[in-house]
């Protein structure tokens, strides 16, 4: 994102670190088992997630054969008005300065949606 502080992305799990920075969470449902404090999040995104019905369908399917179309179609999703105050608002977040981290709850980040939103946030970036 910015070449020194670039965003960074961290399971919920893991213990907050100094260097963290802005703690957004873009998982749609509270991490089971994690306290607000242990958790340390400074702003919750739920809009910047995939639909009920895109994850649900995405779970669906275990073996991996949905992901380029889960790809596909949460990228659609993200250019929705919806999603795409969720993404102006994690913009501006990144754009106020200082360390940002993504916060998720998924055991394989990169087969999740945090990959697809963080290429998004980049492509936003550049844009404006």
């Amino acid at each position: 994102m910015r070449g020194s502080d670039p965003v960074r992305v961290r399971r919920v799990y893991d213990p907050p670190e100094d260097g963290d920075g802005t703690r957004v969470l873009v998982d749609r449902l509270w991490p089971r088992g994690v306290s607000k404090e242990r958790a340390a999040i400074d702003v919750w995104l739920k809009d910047i997630t995939p639909s009920d019905e895109l994850r649900s369908w995405y779970h669906q399917d275990r073996s991996g054969a949905r992901h380029d179309t889960f790809v596909d179609r949460y990228r659609t999703e993200l250019d929705d008005p919806v999603h795409t105050e969720a993404v102006d608002r994690l913009a501006g977040i990144v754009r106020a300065g200082g360390p940002v981290t993504l916060i998720t709850a998924v055991k394989d980040v990169a087969d999740s949606h945090v990959p697809v939103l963080v290429d998004h946030l980049q492509h936003v970036m550049k844009r404006t």
